[in-house]
């Protein structure tokens, strides 16, 4: 009997027969949510007759570097190295990443465990701020980085986003499973909320925090606005801000250019979820996204 259980599980601990229905549905699916990457590669290394050919193609058909050569060579051009941008943007992205991960858990476990009457009322202000995307408060953005002095700062590009509403929603929906009497024995024992995170809150959400970081390097690393409305001194902009001026200079040769470009910052992006994507399904599972 037990032996015919294990056989009829949802989730088998091997392949059975009763999963080739869902393997019929998932592995179509999985060909056409793997459409927009192939057609991003793809776009890189057309040339510009095939770019701007329609219907346009998916896949390649005449592949070249011309694009490639073209970005870089636009680089070698510049006053500024293309290397001062790249430093930059790891500059920036590594900063970023790591002071929201600090914000995020330690906000996170007080909007979860602490029983505060003002609790309760931060978190809707938290899901409020869930409606509005970054255009809706750019005005108000740049205002308080003018009134408080970061213009053409580093601050500039890591403070503004470190204001992340869906990342503290899904840290503060993940520490809640986290049981609280974990919580109660550590403070029996003396501990506190410091050490709580430290040695409790943090090694139990990591698949959490992989995903905050996810999402924080994929904003930082594509944020162009930044450099754009806060910097003028073109020595302190990034690498995404330093594509679009380019891609933006020639009407037709941008579209290679553009192509190129969109590839470089996409790559970064994809081997960080291909690394991670596990902690982040189960973040997801565990956070109240389904």
């Amino acid at each position: 009997m037990a032996k015919s259980f294990r056989a009829n599980r949802i989730n088998p601990d091997k392949f059975h027969r009763s999963q080739l229905g869902f393997y019929c549905i998932l592995v179509p699916l999985c060909f056409i949510m793997l459409i927009p990457i192939v057609f991003t590669f793809s776009q890189a290394f057309k040339t510009l007759g095939e770019l701007y050919q329609f219907p346009p193609t998916i896949i390649v058909q005449r592949p070249t570097l011309d694009n490639f050569r073209m970005l870089f060579a636009a680089g070698n051009l510049s006053v500024i190295p293309i290397s001062r941008y790249v430093v930059n943007s790891i500059i920036v992205s590594t900063s970023t990443v790591v002071l929201a991960l600090l914000m995020t858990v330690t906000g996170g476990y007080v909007l979860s465990k602490k029983k505060y009457p003002i609790i309760g009322t931060l978190f809707k202000v938290n899901q409020f701020a869930l409606m509005f995307v970054p255009i809706a408060v750019m005005i108000p953005r740049y205002l308080l980085v003018s009134q408080i002095g970061i213009m053409d700062t580093y601050w500039a590009h890591i403070l503004p986003m470190l204001a992340m509403p869906v990342a503290m929603f899904l840290m503060k929906q993940f520490i809640d499973q986290i049981p609280d009497v974990l919580i109660e024995a550590a403070k029996i024992d003396g501990a506190g909320d410091f050490y709580i995170v430290r040695k409790i809150i943090i090694p139990l959400s990591k698949p959490a925090l992989a995903t905050v970081g996810i999402l924080t390097f994929q904003l930082v690393w594509a944020d162009t606005t930044t450099s754009s409305l806060f910097i003028t001194d073109e020595v302190l902009r990034t690498i995404s801000h330093f594509f679009a001026a380019v891609s933006s200079n020639n009407a037709v040769a941008a579209a290679g250019i553009s192509a190129a470009a969109g590839l470089v910052l996409f790559l970064p992006n994809l081997i960080i979820f291909i690394f991670m994507q596990s902690k982040v399904m189960s973040t997801m599972s565990h956070s109240g996204i389904k």
